[in-house]
Formats: structure tokens, sequence, C-alpha cells
């Protein structure tokens, strides 16, 4: 059997009252693509009955493939595991609350597609009319204020890398991953640094999205912990950590 096209991967944490509803609809998009697909649910040590809720998708599903990590490792960890473990062409990952909708895949892989770019990455940013639900406004700037930073400290040109839809030509990308220290909500930043210091292309891709107030992110907590991921991203790379 040949390799899929696509790979979706999707962190899954304490996700049970939420990750019924997003697998059925990332299951009905898959099936109605005219192309071969896999998807890939990373447990990261769920404590809840999510780890039930996903295999018993996999009993409808037995295509699905489930990893899982013990103990919590974060969403990078999560992420970067799936990504290594997938056979597609391209690779997806997207939240596990969809606040993305999944049909904005669409959008991505066009984008790629088109100019042959290796990373394609949703975005808030660019449209902010596509926004439906708009998160609190400590929130939002809070959000603005590190996309500055980033810009600032890894000299990336992206005004959103924190949006949880983004997709990767996996034969161009895939030394990115492999290089990936960062393993909770910091990692997006140091990937996309990673994939443009390898000589990839990165797209930025205007996408609808919808805040959930159920979202795992604390905002002192996880915000302060960002911050000083970008600060060791930077440190890493004047350093030569790095082994492109």
């Amino acid at each position: 059997m040949p390799p899929p096209f696509l790979s979706v991967v999707i962190p899954a944490y304490n996700e049970a009252l939420r990750i019924g509803a997003t697998l059925e609809a990332v299951r009905e998009y898959l099936a109605s693509r005219d192309y071969a697909t896999e998807l890939i649910l990373v447990d990261d040590g769920s404590t809840d009955s999510t780890p039930a809720k996903l295999e018993d998708f996999r009993s409808r599903c037995p295509a699905v493939r489930i990893l899982r990590n013990e103990p919590n490792r974060g969403k990078g960890f999560s992420v970067r595991r799936g990504a290594l473990e997938a056979q597609g062409e391209f690779v997806l990952f997207t939240d596990a609350d969809l606040s993305a909708p999944i049909e904005e895949a669409g959008k991505l892989l066009a984008a790629l597609e088109s100019p042959r770019a290796d990373t394609a990455v949703g975005s808030r940013a660019l449209q902010r009319e596509l926004i439906g639900v708009r998160q609190p406004w400590y929130r939002d700037t809070a959000g603005r204020v590190f996309n500055l930073l980033v810009r600032i400290i890894t000299g990336l040109k992206i005004h959103d890398t924190q949006c949880g839809l983004k997709l990767f030509r996996r034969a161009t990308t895939r030394r990115a991953f492999e290089l990936q220290r960062v393993e909770r909500f910091g990692f997006d930043p140091e990937l996309l640094f990673l994939v443009e210091r390898l000589g990839g292309k990165i797209v930025e891709v205007p996408v609808r999205w919808n805040d959930n107030p159920a979202t795992k992110v604390h905002f002192l907590r996880d915000s302060t912990r960002m911050f000083l991921d970008l600060l060791a991203l930077r440190w890493r790379a004047l350093r030569g950590a790095y082994r492109l």
C-alpha cells in the first residue's frame, strides 16, 4: 500500500469532554478527501477518560494510530512524536478543540502545493475578520506582544506562530522536528525557526478561528514559560547547539 498523502496529528491531554466531537469532525473530513490519509492521536498522559474515548474511536476506525506518553510531556513533545511517526507526504497538526476548523486545512494544502513552500501556518493575524469568537482582551494583547517578541528574537516574519493549525512537507521539515527541544506550549517558534534555518520556506495563511474558553494554556504560568523558551532558543542558536 502506498504511503498516505496527508497525515493528521492531534495531541490530546485530558480532552474527554470534547475529543469525541473533534474526532468525528476529523473523520468525516478525511473520509471526504480523494487522497489517502492517516490519523495519529497522541494521548499526552491523560488522567481522565480520554484514553478510553480514543480506544473507543479506534475500535470503529481501526486505521487510526494511538500513541501514549507516560507521564505527561507537553504539547510540543506530543506534536513532535506524532510528526516523526507520520508517513504522509504532508503532516498536519491541529489542536484537539478545533479552534481552527479542520476544513481550513484545504487552504494550507493549496498554499504548499502552489509555491512549493515547506510549511503553511494558519494565522489569526492576517485577516482578523475571520475570527468568530474572540479571546478575552488580555489574552489577545498578550498574544500580540508574544508574537512581536518572536519576530524580534528569532527573526521570523510570521505574525501568528501560535494558531493550532500547521502543515508541513514531511521530506523537507523532518530534520526540524528532530532538532526541536521545547516540549510544551512554546514549541511553535522553535520549530518554525528551525524550518527556516534549514532553508525551508514558510507561508502564513489566514484561517477561520474561534476561541475556546476551555483552553489548557494557563495565562501567567505558560506565558512566562513561553517567553523563557524564546530566550533559550536564541541562546542555543548563538551557541551553535542546533546541529543542522
